[in-house]
C-alpha cells in the first residue's frame, strides 16, 4: 500500500485552493482503506477522506495526517422496476447519472452536472432542480473506522436532512462510504419541479429523461457550475451558502425588512414549500452582486452563491470573504446563513 507524503491537495479540489497532505493514499479496494485506518490508528494521525473535491475549501496548511482519497470503482444494477444501481464510491458522479439516464430510469436525471463522486452525495444529500439524492438512495455500505468491520446503512439509518446526514453531523468521521445502492424507476416521467425547469420546456411536450438532462446541463453551464477549463466563474466550491430554513416569526421579520428597504423578496414555490429563503437574494442584496471582486476572490459572474477564486487565491481569502458576507446578511436581514462546503484543516 504506496503512502505518499506531502501531497498537495489544491489540484484535487475544484477550489484549487489548500495547503498539502502529510501522508496521502488512494484507495482502490475496501482492502486498502481498511489498512489506511490502521496505519492512521498505529501513527496516530487525524484522518480525512477526500472523494472528488467539488465540495470543500483546504487550509493553507492543509492535513497534518493522513489523506484518503477513494478510488474504489464498478457499477452494477438489476431488477426492472425499481431498478437497484450499485455504484463504486470513488465513480465520477455525473458519468453515473448519465448512465441511469440511458437505461431510462428516472430519479437523478435533475442532479445532472453536479461535479464529484458517487460516495460524496450520501453525506451532504446532494440536490438540486427538485431531487435528492436521498429520495433515491436505498442503502449505504460503509467501513466503520471505529471498528474496522463493514456495515450496510439503509436511508433511514443515515438520516437525511436538507444538505445533511449523519456523515456529516453527529456520525462525521467515523463512517468511511465505499458503495452506494440506489433505487431508480424505469420508464417515469422525468422530475420538472423548479421554476428554470418548467420554463425551459414551457413550449415544449413532456420532455424525456435525456431532454431533461441536457436542459439541467444546459442551465447549470449559464450559471458557471460545470467544471469548464480556463473559465474562473466555475473554480468554485459550487453553492458556498445553504438555503436558510426560516420559522414563521423570522419570515415575517425578513418581509418587514425587505418592505422597509422597498424591496420584495422573491417567491420560489419549491423554497417557499419548505420555509426557506433563497440565499443567493439574500447575498445580493447585502452587497454581494454577481461579479464582486476583491482582489484574488469574488462572486461568480453567473452565480450569486459562488465565492471562485480568481486566480491565486489563498484559502485564507475564501474564508475572509464567507465570513464577510455571513456578517452583513447577519446585520442585514438578521438571518446567518450557513456555508455548504467540508472545512479541512482549519
Amino acid at each position: 500500500m504506496p503512502i505518499q507524503e506531502n501531497v498537495p491537495l489544491a489540484p484535487l479540489t475544484t477550489l484549487k485552493v489548500g495547503g498539502p497532505a502529510r501522508y496521502f493514499l488512494e484507495a482502490n479496494t475496501v482492502g486498502d482503506v481498511r489498512e489506511a485506518i490502521e496505519y492512521a490508528n498505529q501513527r496516530n494521525l487525524p484522518l480525512c477522506v477526500l472523494g472528488g473535491g467539488s465540495n470543500v475549501l483546504v487550509s493553507d496548511t492543509g492535513w497534518p495526517g493522513l489523506v484518503l482519497k477513494i478510488a474504489i470503482m464498478g457499477i452494477n444494477h438489476e431488477g426492472h422496476s425499481p431498478v437497484r444501481f450499485e455504484a463504486g464510491a470513488g465513480e465520477d458522479w455525473d458519468q453515473f447519472v448519465e448512465l441511469t439516464v440511458k437505461h431510462n430510469c428516472a430519479g437523478l436525471e435533475c442532479l445532472s452536472g453536479i461535479p464529484g463522486s458517487v460516495g460524496g452525495t450520501p453525506v451532504q444529500n446532494v440536490g438540486a432542480y427538485g431531487q435528492e439524492v436521498s429520495q433515491t438512495i436505498d442503502s449505504v455500505q460503509v467501513l466503520d473506522a471505529k471498528t474496522g468491520k463493514e456495515e450496510e446503512l439503509f436511508n433511514d439509518d443515515c438520516q437525511f436532512k436538507y444538505r445533511a446526514s449523519i456523515f456529516s453531523t453527529t456520525q462525521r468521521g467515523r463512517y468511511i462510504i465505499t458503495r452506494v445502492n440506489y433505487l431508480l424507476t424505469h420508464g417515469r416521467e422525468p422530475t420538472i419541479a423548479y421554476a428554470e425547469l418548467k420554463n425551459y420546456f414551457a413550449s415544449r411536450p413532456a420532455p424525456t429523461l435525456a431532454e431533461t438532462r441536457q436542459a439541467v446541463l444546459q442551465i447549470r453551464a449559464s450559471k458557471a457550475m460545470l467544471i469548464t477549463p480556463g473559465d474562473e466563474d466555475s473554480r468554485s466550491a459550487g453553492s458556498f451558502f445553504k438555503n436558510p430554513l426560516l420559522s414563521r416569526e423570522q419570515q415575517e421579520q425578513l418581509h418587514q425588512r425587505a418592505a422597509a428597504r422597498g424591496l420584495q423578496i422573491p417567491s420560489y414555490p419549491a423554497l417557499d414549500a419548505q420555509g426557506k429563503v433563497s440565499a443567493a437574494w439574500l447575498v445580493q442584496h447585502s452587497g454581494f452582486p454577481k461579479g464582486y471582486r476583491n482582489g484574488a476572490v469574488g462572486i461568480s459572474r453567473k452565480h450569486a452563491l459562488a465565492i471562485v477564486n480568481r486566480g491565486g487565491a489563498k484559502a485564507a481569502d475564501i474564508v475572509a470573504l464567507k465570513d464577510q458576507i455571513q456578517k452583513r446578511v447577519q446585520e442585514t436581514w438578521g438571518i446567518r446563513l450557513d456555508p455548504e462546503p467540508v472545512m479541512v484543516g482549519f
